[in-house]
This record gives C-alpha cells, structure tokens and sequence, in this order.
C-alpha cells in the first residue's frame, strides 16, 4: 500500500493510496486492508488494484474510515462504464460499475453466504438470480433530500456531502418529470417523496407545496397502480414494491411454488395492500390477509373489492397466526402461508405461531438475506424442509436483492 496527500484550492487535504480489493462487503463496497483495520471502498470489484480516496469521520464517537475509487491500476474483467453523470458523487447505485451478468452472480452468492452461516441449511441450493425486466428507470417511488433552497438531491453515503441530482437513470420517467419541475423550487421541505404508478401515471407527492410556481399536484394521499391487470390503491405511508414489472414476476414466482389447485385456504402474512392475497385470490378458495397498519387495511378492502373469498385481519402477525380461528373462523390448518416482512424479517412469534399452525407450504418473501437465513434457520428446526432459495433482482445496480423461499412441512 502506497499513500500520498494532495491539497486543493482551498488547503483541503485530499488523502490518496493505493489498494487491493479483497472481497465484495455486506453493503455492496468491496473491503480493503488499511491502516490495521478492514474498510468499505466505494466502486471496486473483488481482485481490482486501485486508487483510493479516503474519507475520515466519526459517527456516535465512533472513528470510521471509508474509501472511493479514484482510479483503476488493475481492473477487473466485470469492470463495465458507468452511464450516469452523478454515479461518484450520488453514491446510490453501488454496482453500476459490475456487469450486469456478475451484478447477479454477486446476489445469488450474497444470498448463499447468509446461508452458509447455518448448519440447518448447509445443503440449500441459492438459484441463479432472476434478471429484471429493466436494468434501469425502474423505479415507482423516490426520496429526495433537498437542500440550498430547494435543490433536489441525495446524501452520499462515503463522503456525507450532498448531490444534487437532475435526473436519477434509476428512476421512471414520471418521477424524472416531476424532479425537472421541482429542482430549485422545493425550498419549503428537507425530505421529498414522489411515487408513481408505473402503469397507471398517477403520481403522489408529498409534502402539499405552496409555492405557485411549482406546475405539479401535491399532497396527494393516495395513488394507483396496476399489477397483472388489477387496480391497487396505495395510502401515502403504505408499502409497495419500487419494481412494478418485476413485482409481476414475484407474484408469479409465489404463485407456483406454492402448487395451487383452487381448493387451498392461503394466508398473506405481512399483506400490506393486499398484493399477493388478491391477485391469489382467483386461485385459491379463500385467501387470508394479516396486516398492522389500519391505512394499509383499508386500502387492502377496497383493493379487493367484488372478491368475496377474501378476509382481512387488522393485526400484528405474531398476534393474528395463533387466533384465526377466531378472527377468520378457520376450522383447518391452513394449505399455506405467504411470509412477507419488513427487512428486520419475522418477529419470533410469529415463527413460533407458524411452527404450531403448521401449513403444509411456506413461501417466504424477504429483501434482506441475513433476516432470511436466520429465519429459515428456525423454520428449519422446527420441522420445514427448504426446497428452493430464488434471489430476484428487484434492485438493479444496487447490492440489493429479493428472495422467494420456498418450505414443505418435513413430514410430508
């Protein structure tokens, strides 16, 4: 390792060394030795020989240092030309530099290691990972910080410095529309979110502006998308996938591996809006949804609409898996449960709950490989069997990635 220091205009110094990349890292850098210690490094590729530019701070009296990429000595063969303007300076597309091909030969091995982890899962096969649709202007829903007045923008996570962003090669056109029209003019709020209806061109945004130069609608509390044909209405804090085409795959990938023949009683676990629970519903002879947030619910309710095979329980899923024969006047275990949690993954009691009901399927939907592995980990113990692991790329050029677990009772 060889270092030098450099001053700008202003007397900053600017710290340069060189480095060899060792591995890829948890948050999609690659990991560096440096100064005794290991550090994330910004826009490398495992086995690559850089320039470095180290970023020194501390956060919570904790001293960090972090790296990015300022010149390639020995590049990787997965080494491709980032496309957009902002890619240094935004820092939100981690991978934009890798291949796309190895973008998901890194994600289905993200995926594995996590398994790895445990012996319960030691003989688990990760499938290779499903490509998405698009590579980029994917995304349905974007968070600005905006600063200087209304600049739009996001915080770069090496350097803590702000970027300001024109146009985001990641997200829609509606959004892209909506940041040329609200750049500079934003200067009322710290935080903006635009959200889209991928098929439908209905936009929400929020905050509500006042200023009369903005063209836009604002405030809005809701908007509607459209996935595989059905109409879904989406309350401002309710959840929805950033992917709407590859969201479509994802159900679909639910629906097979759970083997429907119509006659099955299924329960949506998480069900946000209803997602999975209503475009199940034609398949199944009732569909179960569990949810938390009273907006969601509602949403869900209306979302489901003439479907009379549906019923919707407003509660936690730790609480509601061990009184559906109760809150649904279920008389039978249930053929299968659709697991769907935040990133945090399930809280134990609902694994505990899901151990006593014992479906007969598992399909577990997580965005998160850690929560997943240790989930599945106490699934497996307590008498599932995991018959597949698929990664599905909902996240292009970000570390990112989606799984569909898939789980047999072992007695079956």
């Amino acid at each position: 390792m060889t270092s030098s220091v450099q001053k700008t205009a202003s007397e900053q110094e600017i710290e340069l060394v060189e480095l060899d990349l060792i591995q890829m890292g948890p948050l999609g850098d690659t990991l560096a030795d440096f100064e005794d210690q290991t550090i994330n490094v910004f826009g490398g590729i495992e086995g690559e020989r850089v320039v470095a530019r180290i970023y020194r701070y501390r956060r919570r009296k904790q001293r960090i240092i972090s790296a990015m990429v300022e010149t390639v000595l020995r590049p990787s063969e997965h080494r491709v030309a980032t496309p957009c303007p902002y890619y240094g300076p935004c820092s939100g597309c981690q991978w934009q530099h890798v291949s796309y091909e190895h973008q998901l030969a890194l994600k289905q091995e993200a995926v594995a290691a996590q398994l790895r982890e445990f012996q319960s899962l030691a003989d688990v096969t990760v499938s290779p990972t499903m490509p998405a649709p698009e590579r980029f202007n994917y995304r349905n829903h974007a968070r600005f910080t905006v600063r200087f007045g209304g600049q739009l923008g996001f915080s770069n996570r090496i350097t803590r410095h702000f970027a300001r962003v024109d146009e985001c090669m990641l997200m829609g056109a509606k959004i892209n529309e909506a940041i040329t029209e609200l750049q500079d003019k934003a200067g009322e709020t710290s935080n903006l979110s635009v959200r889209v209806g991928t098929n439908t061109g209905d936009r929400l945004i929020q905050p509500t502006f006042q200023n009369s130069d903005i063209a836009l609608a604002s405030g809005q509390k809701h908007y509607h998308e459209n996935l595989l044909g059905r109409d879904f209405k989406v309350a401002s804090p309710s959840f929805f996938q950033v992917n709407t085409a590859q969201a479509e795959n994802l159900v679909n990938l639910v629906k097979e591996r759970l083997e429907l023949s119509g006659n099955e009683t299924v329960v949506d676990a998480y069900a946000g809006v209803g997602v999975f629970a209503i475009l199940l519903a034609p398949y199944v002879a009732r569909a179960i949804a569990i949810e938390e947030s009273s907006a969601a619910v509602s949403d869900a309710r209306e979302n489901a609409k003439e479907l009379e095979n549906i019923v919707f329980i407003e509660a936690r899923t730790e609480d509601a898996l061990g009184m559906l024969e109760e809150e649904a006047n279920l008389q039978s275990t249930p053929d299968a449960v659709i697991l769907d949690p935040p990133r945090v993954g399930c809280h134990p009691g609902t694994l505990d709950a899901l151990l006593e009901l014992g479906p007969r399927r598992v399909a577990y939907v997580s965005c998160d490989p850690p929560s997943l592995a240790r989930d599945l980990d106490i699934l497996a113990e307590g008498g599932y069997k995991v018959e597949s692991v698929e990664p599905v790329d909902m996240f292009p050029q970000t570390y990112h990635v989606e799984c569909v677990a898939t789980l047999t009772r072992a007695s079956l």
